[in-house]
């Protein structure tokens, strides 16, 4: 095979994994990450402990690792807990392990690798910065990320155990930072995301109402129907946003952040609009883009706030 055989393999190999651990999701949990970082920064920096209301180059690095090696976990785990649902699913039959692009021991292998890079990670906040909660934490967070992949086979709550799963990365990277300051913000951030996910994810399991029930799973829209499931996600970006306003108090954030609320508040009730009961088309829409637009607006608020004004 001639180099640019091998390389245009590489890359459609590459791409492949990306796919099979949905790495373009990553923006969703990410600048979340990064908001609490920055919050336990600023609070470390307040109590006279840090230099500045950031973290620190090396400790930004390392949550990015954690970041990518968690959500590694808990995708390649699902992916092969799942195979043989995603096989029977015309929506996912071409995942790549059902495909068989990827095998499942090849799968096993990757997730093995996650985990290893997930605790050397988590283990590097307490080799450069004395810190060692990330890694006393680390098998509890691994088994969470694992135990979601189950919740859909005996409970409808399972799209807020997926929230509770993201809400873990805010929290988690305040930890590494500075976990005497981690308190009710924390919280507060935690609660918003478990809405916000556990919210998106009801309107994305439309697509499977009809798959879920001849499978016998729990999705909440297959349990309770369609309509009354949207009503509930709507209810939880409301409280998404109420958690989000806790923020400004309990924080001590400013009016950039509350832009970024505003805006927030804006995109979620344009999500909500797009889905309706007896039309899931724009369903993509207001799962991957509008979701990826909160993220990122909330996070470069949040953050331009917390170094910019609030400090």
């Amino acid at each position: 095979m001639s180099m640019i055989g091998r390389l245009i393999s590489g890359v459609s190999l590459a791409q492949q994994w990306g796919e099979m651990i949905k790495v373009s999701h990553s923006v969703f949990a990410l600048p979340f990450a990064l908001i609490g970082a920055f919050m336990a920064a600023r609070s470390a920096y307040h109590a006279g402990i840090a230099a500045h209301p950031w973290p620190m180059t090396g400790q930004v690095l390392l949550i990015v690792g954690c970041m990518i090696a968690g959500r590694s976990v808990a995708m390649t785990f699902n992916r092969i807990v799942d195979a043989g649902l995603d096989a029977r699913n015309p929506r996912t039959a071409g995942r790549a392990i059902p495909a068989g692009t990827i095998s499942v021991r090849q799968a096993t292998a990757f997730l093995a690798f996650a985990v290893f890079a997930f605790i050397l990670c988590c283990l590097g906040f307490w080799w450069y910065f004395a810190n060692p909660v990330p890694i006393a934490l680390s098998w509890l967070v691994l088994a969470y990320l694992c135990f979601y992949s189950y919740t859909k086979r005996f409970t409808r709550w399972s799209h807020f155990v997926l929230g509770g799963a993201l809400s873990l990365s805010p929290v988690g990277a305040w930890l590494a930072i500075d976990p005497a300051s981690t308190g009710w913000p924390a919280l507060a951030l935690m609660g918003a995301v478990i809405g916000w996910v556990g919210g998106f994810d009801i309107i994305y399991a439309c697509q499977d109402i009809d798959f879920d029930r001849a499978q016998g799973l729990f999705s909440l829209p297959s349990r309770i129907g369609a309509s009354k499931a949207l009503w509930i996600a709507r209810l939880a970006h409301i409280v998404t946003i109420a958690h989000l306003l806790l923020l400004i108090p309990l924080a001590g954030l400013g009016w950039l952040y509350a832009l970024g609320v505003g805006a927030t508040s804006l995109l979620l009730l344009i999500e909500n609009s797009l889905v309706r009961a007896d039309d899931f088309s724009r369903v993509n829409v207001a799962f991957f883009t509008i979701n990826g637009l909160v993220s990122l607006f909330l996070a470069t608020s949040a953050i331009a706030d917390i170094v910019w004004v609030s400090s």
